[in-house]
């Protein structure tokens, strides 16, 4: 069992994870020329003088890291000579500082890096969809030395699990705590909107319709927070006895305390309490410990209030939406307003061990809503804000109202 951990840049983090069987960290600038897989605005700034001292931490706690360019599209910037010269600067430096690994989704990347960089390993991320035999070999052959599995599809199939292992001798990795939805057609948009949000020279402004979109989803209907492809600390040892030791913790926006408390449960294979603590990429209790950035006024302004691309009055559902629901600022709601009860999923990963369902229609099978309605609590008013606020804003967003020039 090997655990690869994403940091927020808190020194105290490598020397917290290190016990608990983590190997590598994984992190990147907020912005770079390449970009990656979050939004700027959702990660704290990180200088680059910062990241040289943390990779140097990870390495004194006897941790490697793994820098992300990530990205699913560089808008072919790739291909100009101005473009060439912005990637080997960065890789250059990361060279310099002792970066060990890079995760790249593009396969032109790849190869760039092996050819050029031969001294670091490389590892095929998430964005790139990996999730078939035919795909692992592709990139084995194109001298990957790990590849990251997109779980929307093969965390819950391991009869397809078992044909990818087969298929080729690299490193494979799982990604533990997922909570997309599960085959969520909106994946690819969702991967190039994040990867130009974390772009230098980027002229967009990400309002993340996607994550808009999976919250009226989740809300609407519980049961997508079961069926989403998250691995609970109980079950790893099935996914080991088919040939998987590498799994991957989220998120890089989370408190130091909440990174600890998913890499310990992980290591000892069980976790009593609330899964949502373990799989959800927001509802942080402490969004403001060391590492983490700072939500004030001032960041405010300057990630959001730019009139000339988009009217902010029409964002302020969405400040609303996200203070209670804990994406970005800290969460102050009770456990009691939602919650996924650990112990009431002992079981639940049974049926997959022998079919999967991806070609059943869930409204005939209702395994998994059968499960959400003993492990879901989810408080009816809070569900009800939280559904209004979402639901106005990808209104404005279809009817254009968003960019209307004043609010009626």
């Amino acid at each position: 069992m090997r655990f690869s951990v994403a940091t927020n840049f808190d020194d105290v983090l490598p020397g917290l994870v290190a016990p608990y069987r983590a190997v590598e960290l994984f992190g990147k600038l907020s912005r770079d020329f390449v970009g990656g897989g979050r939004a700027s605005y959702m990660l704290a700034s990180t200088s680059r003088r910062r990241l040289r001292e943390h990779v140097q931490r990870a390495h004194e706690c006897g941790l490697e890291f793994n820098y992300l360019i990530n990205s699913a599209c560089l808008d072919n910037r790739e291909f100009t000579r101005s473009g060439q010269r912005a990637i080997r600067r960065l890789l250059d430096w990361l060279s310099e500082i002792n970066v060990d690994s890079v995760t790249v989704s593009i396969p032109y990347l790849l190869e760039l890096v092996k050819d050029r960089y031969p001294h670091f390993k490389v590892r095929i991320g998430v964005f790139a969809a990996v999730d078939t035999p035919k795909k692992a070999k592709f990139y084995e052959d194109l001298g990957v030395d790990c590849i990251t599995l997109q779980p929307l599809m093969v965390n819950r199939d391991f009869a397809r699990l078992r044909a990818i292992r087969a298929a080729v001798r690299c490193d494979l990795q799982l990604i533990v705590n997922s909570n997309c939805l599960l085959e969520c057609p909106m994946t690819p948009y969702h991967n190039v909107g994040l990867s130009h949000a974390s772009q230098h020279g980027s002229r967009g402004l990400l309002i993340d319709y996607c994550l808009l979109r999976c919250t009226i989803a989740k809300l609407a209907d519980p049961v997508n927070y079961i069926k989403a492809p998250w691995i609970r600390p109980e079950d790893l040892h099935h996914y080991e006895s088919i040939g998987y030791s590498s799994f991957k913790i989220l998120e890089r926006d989370a408190p130091t305390a909440t990174l600890e408390k998913r890499v310990r449960a992980y290591h000892d294979r069980g976790f009593d309490g609330n899964l949502a603590e373990l799989v959800l990429c927001y509802g942080y209790r402490d969004a403001h410990s060391a590492g983490q950035p700072r939500r004030n006024r001032l960041w405010e302004m300057r990630e959001f209030f730019k009139p000339w691309k988009i009217n902010p009055l029409r964002l302020l559902p969405l400040k609303s939406l996200a203070k209670l629901q804990g994406m970005i600022y800290s969460y102050s709601g009770s456990d009691s307003l939602f919650h996924i009860d650990n112990r009431a999923l002992d079981g639940f990963i049974e049926k997959f061990l022998q079919e999967c369902c991806v070609n059943l229609e869930c409204a005939d099978c209702r395994y998994c809503h059968d499960y959400a309605e003993r492990a879901v609590t989810l408080d009816a008013g809070y569900r009800d804000r939280c559904l209004d606020l979402a639901s106005r804003l990808v209104d404005d967003l279809r009817t254009g109202g968003m960019w209307e020039r004043s609010c009626q």
